[in-house]
């Protein structure tokens, strides 16, 4: 029997993927194996020594501990590309909400005073204040070629818009799914002088903090349009609101919000909902369960943020999973205590990121405890758990 603890409301059309008979699913389960989440905040939460796995029913993974998980041997598990729909559409929808100024229009109507012919006077007197642009022949600048950016990329051509795009971590599966018609940018300052929109699909680390900073604003077009849907603290708000200010910047329209932001006229800010859509909720709930469930069963790892991707068939033998430090000689100290008890390894694999690895070993024979302990003891082994 598996405990599961939520933290957060997730679909029941992922949860329901947990067999009745052998998973217990609570917000209040004690000793869980395993924890999903959404958007809780779980930094300085005091995590159980049961817990084995960590699902993130989405995909950015910053309300999560994951370096101290890491040296634990937990694995945190995301959903990438599981919400990458909703985000590409509300993307579309934010570069029409600034061209064609639909906020600021659509609350100038609203405050309207008279009756109804002085209204229909104050709204032709007034539509030429919104005055906006259409999106053919223009040029989208993608950060970040995710499962997301490739999205945004491949719709923004089928809108008649010219793509360029700076991605240099790209993946093999992203570069199949991405247009040919997407121009690679040279770096990003290229990117930044040659589009007429920007938007970001990248996760907020060291290197991604600020990417639109002063700076960077001085290498801008005149008239762009930035759009945040990635995290906050991708783009500093005080230097976006300057170029507002300025006339740099057309506008800019972010799935989050300040006191900065929030009564800026060139700014468009939106409560976070950018994968705030039931289908993406669910696609999420769904993909993180089967691969906590995969882990929690099988000891397999799929879509982990902080382990390598390691998946082999379940075979007639014992299952045994080990986490830990990626260094010189591990493999050959596992397979040595398994050797002592008479162990013979059926099938095994080996994979590491970073500075972690896992093996994951079928064996002939029920593994005895004193070989789990052994194993324990060798120098850099964060978890062992017999599957």
């Amino acid at each position: 029997m598996f405990n599961i603890l939520t933290l957060n409301n997730i679909s029941e059309s992922g949860l329901r993927r947990f067999p009745k008979d052998d998973y217990t699913i609570s917000s209040e389960v004690v000793n869980p194996d395993a924890i999903l989440l959404r958007s809780y905040k779980m930094h300085g939460m005091d995590i159980s020594s049961s817990v084995k796995a960590i699902g993130r029913a989405g995909a950015g993974v910053n309300n999560i501990p994951v370096d101290d998980m890491s040296k634990r041997g937990i694995p945190v598990f995301n959903a990438p590309g599981a919400n990458a729909n909703a985000v590409k559409e509300l993307v579309v929808a934010g570069m029409l909400l600034a061209c064609r100024h639909i906020c600021q229009a659509w609350d100038y109507t609203k405050h309207l005073e008279g009756d109804d012919a002085s209204i229909h006077k104050q709204v032709e007197d007034g539509k030429k204040r919104f005055v906006g642009f259409e999106l053919p022949g223009r040029v989208l600048g993608v950060v970040g070629l995710g499962a997301i950016g490739v999205q945004v990329a491949n719709v923004a051509l089928k809108l008649g818009m010219q793509v360029i795009a700076y991605d240099p971590k790209i993946t093999v599966q992203s570069a199949w799914k991405l247009s040919s018609e997407v121009r690679q940018a040279a770096s990003m300052n290229d990117l930044l002088s040659k589009s007429d929109f920007i938007t970001f699909h990248v996760p907020l680390e060291e290197s991604t903090h600020h990417i639109i900073n002063p700076e960077c604003v001085k290498t801008l077009k005149a008239g762009t349009v930035i759009l945040n849907f990635s995290r906050e603290g991708i783009v500093d708000d005080e230097a976006v609101c300057k170029a507002l200010d300025n006339g740099k910047l057309y506008a800019y329209v972010c799935d989050y919000s300040s006191n900065l932001l929030k009564d800026n006229d060139r700014v468009i800010t939106l409560p976070h909902i950018g994968a705030s859509t039931r289908e993406a909720e669910e696609n999420c709930a769904v993909m993180v369960v089967d691969q906590v469930q995969d882990y929690l069963e099988n000891g397999n790892i799929v879509n982990s943020v902080n382990f390598p991707g390691v998946v082999m068939a379940r075979t007639e033998g014992f299952r045994i999973g080990i986490a830990n430090a990626n260094v010189p000689n591990m493999v050959g100290q596992i397979s040595t205590a398994m050797a002592k008890a008479g162990l013979n390894i059926i099938d095994l694999i080996n994979k590491s990121r970073g500075d972690v690895a896992y093996t994951l070993a079928d064996v002939n024979s029920e593994i005895p405890p004193g070989v789990v302990e052994e194993i324990k003891k060798i120098d850099g082994v964060l978890n062992v758990r017999v599957i």
